[in-house]
């Protein structure tokens, strides 16, 4: 039904009715599920997996001859296996040291506030947008940050002959493999990007408000879109397909993420709570815990998250539990304003995946690090990396190496204070481990 489209074509969901897509998927899962028994299917897809891993395993035998494949191989497994759990927790917070401040470098490029951003799969490129509608994709280097690509932010009215946004941009999202760059503006667009080239190449209608949560699931190209409308939408980008809309929130949702599992999680501003959505059973899980807006999320792992809020508060959840695990008052104290003593927004929370290390933003004038405690159940702050302005998106690398900062002089959705001596930028944080300096007697030591 889409193999005919043009690749700018507009994509809308404004339809009610299910999508061709979806009902010739439903058919063809149908129809294998007669010609295959669910005993045969999980049996065939294991030793596809196992084969593909010792294929792999082989290759890295070969240059790790201290260690044999069947170790690799059952190490692997396990782990993979603690990560769908959602039990999988590198501890790796407790080595973080604080970063030099010269090391800290600033990319200038946009006009007006930084709103968000991502971080290529394989670290090495950093795209960001901002309140001036402009997308920018940079290489990320240890001594530059060279700029590759600038698609320039256009004036309202202008979107039929624009490459690029004519309004806010509030979020992104890039795929698994790298391939696909996705933003969302306040002007109601999802815009579609091929991320090596930065050329635009689908535009997704449909949203009746503002676009402010976008996220892949791992392992796909299904794009998972959120908004001030309220409702979560789902759409095939390698199709150029709308999938289906789901409704819940009861205020706007303010930010969205998922994993590998069909399911999302979005944050639910001024209603109070986090949801789960499940996709394949259109049903959600109500989390409730925040007394204020809450304004940003992200999953650690497949069975915990980290929400913020503009009460001060962060929470940690567990996907089992309708109330956090923990929640961490004031976390950035408290600020002076018009005589009143209020806590600091958080703006931006970020957790270096599968690990018990998070980062959280404010306009406090620093990020902050944090530490998981065992079961998620403590949060122990770590240290303080000195940043002025809105702190609007925070990003860890895959490799946790360094720690991406989008600050803006004003916050992602909104003028309530304005910061004059902030600079509109990303920030790139190096993030130092502990390390043990070998002794001449033990050179294989670390």
């Amino acid at each position: 039904a889409t193999a005919g489209r043009p690749a700018d074509e507009e994509v809308s969901s404004d339809s009610e009715t299910e999508s061709p897509l979806l009902g010739r998927r439903r058919r063809e899962a149908a129809e294998e599920e007669v010609e295959e028994t669910p005993q045969e299917k999980k049996l065939r897809l294991a030793k596809q997996y196992l084969e593909e891993l010792r294929q792999l395993e082989e290759e890295r035998a070969e240059e790790e001859e201290e260690l044999e494949p069947a170790d690799l191989i059952g190490d692997r497994l396990k782990e993979d296996v603690l990560e769908q759990k959602g039990r999988l927790q590198r501890l790796v917070a407790k080595d973080v040291q604080p970063p030099d401040p010269d090391r800290i470098r600033v990319l200038r490029g946009h006009q007006l506030p930084v709103t968000c951003l991502v971080i290529s799969p394989d670290d090495r490129f950093i795209f960001s947008s901002s309140k001036d509608g402009s997308l920018i994709k940079c290489k990320w280097e240890v001594d530059s940050g060279k700029r590759l690509c600038v698609v320039p932010g256009g004036k309202k009215g202008t979107e039929e002959r624009h490459m690029g946004h004519a309004s806010h941009v509030l979020c992104m999202a890039i795929s698994s493999d790298g391939k696909y760059l996705a933003t969302g503006d306040r002007n109601k667009l999802i815009m579609i990007w091929d991320a090596a080239t930065c050329k635009r190449l689908h535009i997704f209608t449909g949203h009746r408000d503002a676009v402010s949560g976008l996220s892949f699931r791992k392992g796909t190209h299904q794009l998972y879109s959120a908004s001030h409308d309220r409702c979560v939408k789902v759409w095939d980008v390698a199709e150029n397909a709308y999938m289906e809309t789901l409704f819940g929130h009861q205020d706007i949702i303010t930010g969205l993420d998922s994993l590998s599992r069909e399911c999302c999680v979005t944050s639910g501003g001024r209603d109070g709570t986090v949801r789960l959505w499940k996709i394949p059973e259109e049903s959600q899980l109500v989390f409730s815990g925040h007394q204020g807006s809450i304004d940003c999320i992200q999953l650690i792992n497949e069975e915990h998250m980290v929400s913020g809020a503009d009460d001060g508060s962060v929470a940690l959840w567990g996907l089992t539990k309708k109330k956090p695990l923990v929640l961490a008052r004031q976390a950035h104290g408290e600020q002076d304003s018009q005589g009143l003593q209020q806590p600091y927004w958080i703006s931006a929370v970020a957790a270096l995946r599968n690990s018990d290390l998070l980062a959280t933003g404010s306009h406090s004038g620093s990020v902050k690090l944090w530490k998981c405690g065992e079961g998620f159940r403590k949060l122990e702050h770590l240290l303080d990396i000195p940043l002025v302005g809105f702190v609007n998106s925070l990003k860890f690398s895959a490799a946790g190496d360094f720690l991406v900062a989008g600050i803006g002089q004003e916050h992602r959705l909104g003028r309530w204070w304005r910061i004059k001596e902030a600079k509109n930028s990303v920030c790139i944080i190096p993030l130092k481990q502990k390390t043990t300096v070998p002794s001449p007697e033990s050179p294989g030591s670390s």
